[in-house]
């Protein structure tokens, strides 16, 4: 079974992991793609008991249907691609490919526009 990620920072260093990532602070922690400048696993606002992740929203709705005691979503995220994720999940095998998938996702746009000033 692979080891759980139960906090964000282990969470963070497993998306690191992936090709071409890098770790951004601000307002909120986030792992970035570093060719495009798009995050895709981030802190979020539920720091106590979750991260989230962005992702299109049938896998969101798909995860909190098949999973709900790890995969949910707070008010303020509905409706958007993010699907927050416990960090005590039963599964972290299951998480560990959902951030994968979600980097092979975010990889693939097109780089963040730079805000006119």
């Amino acid at each position: 079974m692979a080891e759980p990620l139960d906090s964000w920072e282990k969470a963070c260093d497993f998306a690191l992991t992936l090709p071409g990532t890098a770790s951004k602070s601000g307002r909120i922690a986030s792992v970035v793609i570093a060719e495009n400048g798009r995050f895709f696993v981030f802190e979020g606002r539920e720091t106590a008991t979750s991260f989230a992740v962005a992702t299109d929203l049938d896998t969101v709705e798909m995860l909190k249907e098949t999973e709900p005691e790890t995969y949910w979503q707070s008010k303020h995220y509905r409706g958007y691609p993010v699907v927050l994720v416990r960090y005590d999940s039963p599964d972290p095998g299951r998480v560990r490919h959902v951030i994968e998938q979600a980097y092979v996702q975010v990889k693939a746009m097109p780089p963040v526009r730079k805000r006119k000033k």
